[in-house]
């Protein structure tokens, strides 16, 4: 029995074996929509504001 998941772009399904080389997504394009979405910083894993702030002032800042 395969498992299958949704793809986490498209939501088209995904069967979760070897061959499915893109697994959890299901083509090149959504994996790459998925990696510009983290590169645009439009995804995130949260953070603690506490440790944020005892490190932030090691960073240079940076020009927007």
């Amino acid at each position: 029995m395969t498992t299958t998941v949704q793809c986490p772009t498209c939501g088209a399904p995904v069967e979760w074996k070897t061959e499915s080389i893109y697994r959890p997504f299901c083509c090149e394009r959504c994996k790459l929509i998925d990696l510009g979405a983290w590169a645009a910083e439009e995804h995130a894993i949260p953070g603690n504001d506490l440790e944020d702030e005892m490190f932030s002032g090691d960073l240079p800042t940076r020009p927007h």
